[in-house]
């Protein structure tokens, strides 16, 4: 009976922990991670967490050694493209100041020379006069009238022409539409300059004052060809804008002449020349002459200056900038430990830096050298360069034409200067078909690749852990049901024992 009795006594027990147990099954996941090993008093939490962490070990390993290697891959490609646009970029920049070509001088300081883009002016010698500089006709009205005089209406007719030794003007017969006045422009003297200005004709014009009140001063352009003259057309008689007259006839002119239109008058090497600016090209090939004044008798005597010190020390600095970037290549295609060694742009790049001092780098059809092996540019057994101290002075001193060709600005990949060969090298190794531009793109979408991969994994764990921890809550639930009847059974046989 006793026996009869704990039993049917324990089952209401075994009832509430099946309870327990529903219960807890159907809870949130955090609520059921509070009460792991409640029942076995083992570490459930910790558990699970070593299961899950053991399960996605392996895979998690493989994909932070790719991410590892992906981000040394990376931080090394921008090494290598940094180093040789850095290197492209800069020799560009040294060729184009002009400080490696011949540098033009001048004896006199009215005369002064420089070099036109893309000319070449080693040897140029010349001899030049100046008797006259160009000038453009100014003139300035001669009556003054008070700030904020209104003109009347009308328009203004410009003409242009060359004035003849007699002083006579000659149009070149050429109409230009006249400038119309409004109330507006001619509100005041500064309104009309204003008008003539925008015009855009031919002359400008701005207003000066004095003790008098205002004047009005319209230049032209120089040269003998631009002299000019305006007539003005008022809408009403004798409104006071015939004043703005500019002619050769002092009895209808308004204004007086300051500076007539001229060219400049020059002799080069004993030809005479004249021009219509003080900018003079095309005197002296590939010289441009700026002329400030006149040579009063002495010829100014054009010559030149060879860049030996210059082209010198390019070559020194040249190879000292190859030999880094090319060790920065070399580490990097190391066949053991560089992170690009299995990549063919920078097998590429490598190949076309260590063929630069073979590469023909002018076109010279005699014995004059054209690459840099022939000027004192040598290749070591490492790959690095260095340089001959004394083949490239006497390089220099033999034919500094030819050193200095080298060092011209230009495009493509062999014929046309060091720089364009250097250039052509950057771009086919930034290319971004097969170039490292390439290499790049496919290293972004590996590292997209292996986001998503961890992303996978990241998902798979949350869903393995959660199925695991619902399943050790289920047996942490009968595990607690067991203790609990146990304990109750225990009792009653002590009651019963005790009872005996």
């Amino acid at each position: 009976m006793a026996i009869t009795t704990s039993t049917s006594t324990a089952t209401p027990a075994t009832t509430t922990a099946a309870k327990t147990t529903t219960t807890g099954t159907n809870s949130t996941t955090g609520n059921i991670a509070k009460s792991l090993g409640l029942g076995s008093g083992t570490d459930t939490v910790a558990l699970v967490k070593s299961l899950v962490d053991a399960q996605f070990a392996g895979k998690t390993a493989q994909l932070t050694k790719r991410q590892d290697t992906l981000t040394s891959q990376v931080s090394t490609l921008s090494e290598v493209k940094s180093g040789i646009t850095g290197f492209a970029n800069a020799l560009t920049t040294l060729v184009k100041n002009g400080t490696l070509a011949t540098q033009l001088t001048s004896s006199s300081g009215v005369v002064r020379a420089s070099v036109l883009p893309g000319a070449r002016v080693a040897g140029t010698m010349a001899s030049v006069s100046v008797t006259r500089l160009a000038s453009a006709q100014v003139a300035v009205t001669r009556d003054a009238v008070p700030e904020g005089t209104a003109l009347g209406t009308g328009s203004l007719t410009l003409k242009f022409g060359k004035v003849d030794g007699n002083g006579s003007f000659n149009w070149n017969g050429k109409d230009i539409d006249p400038i119309v006045l409004t109330s507006g422009d001619a509100a005041s003297l500064q309104g009309i300059a204003d008008k003539i200005t925008s015009a855009k004709a031919g002359v400008t014009a701005s207003v000066v004052s004095d003790a008098n009140g205002q004047r009005l001063v319209l230049k032209g352009a120089s040269g003998e060809e631009q002299a000019f003259t305006l007539t003005a057309t008022p809408d009403t008689a004798n409104n006071g804008l015939e004043k703005l007259n500019v002619g050769f006839d002092g009895s209808t002119s308004g204004a007086r002449m300051v500076t007539q239109a001229g060219n400049a008058q020059l002799t080069v090497d004993g030809v005479e020349l004249s021009r219509d600016t003080n900018s003079v090209t095309g005197a002296i090939p590939g010289v441009r002459l700026e002329l400030t004044g006149l040579t009063a008798g002495v010829p100014a005597t054009i010559g030149t200056t060879p860049p030996t010190d210059a082209i010198s020390q390019a070559v020194t600095d040249f190879v000292a900038t190859y030999n880094e970037v090319m060790a920065t290549v070399q580490k990097a295609t190391d066949p053991i430990t560089g992170a690009l060694r299995a990549d063919p742009a920078t097998a590429s790049l490598k190949r076309s830096l260590q063929r630069l001092t073979l590469t023909e780098l002018t076109t010279a059809t005699d014995d004059t050298p054209s690459r840099l092996a022939q000027i004192g540019v040598a290749t070591n057994r490492d790959g690095t360069l260095r340089v001959e101290t004394a083949q490239l002075a006497k390089a220099l001193a033999d034919n500094p034409a030819a050193l200095e060709a080298m060092f011209v600005a230009g495009t493509g990949a062999t014929g046309k200067g060091l720089s364009a060969a250097l250039n052509a090298i950057s771009l086919a190794a930034v290319d971004t078909q097969t170039g490292l531009g390439a290499t790049s793109a496919r290293y972004t979408k590996a590292q997209s690749a292996i986001d998503d991969e961890k992303t996978k994994v990241t998902t798979q764990s949350e869903t393995v852990s959660t199925r695991m921890t619902q399943q050790f809550a289920a047996s942490e639930a009968r595990v607690a049901a067991y203790k609990a009847q146990q304990a109750q059974m225990e009792t009653m046989v002590k009651m019963w024992t005790a009872d005996r």
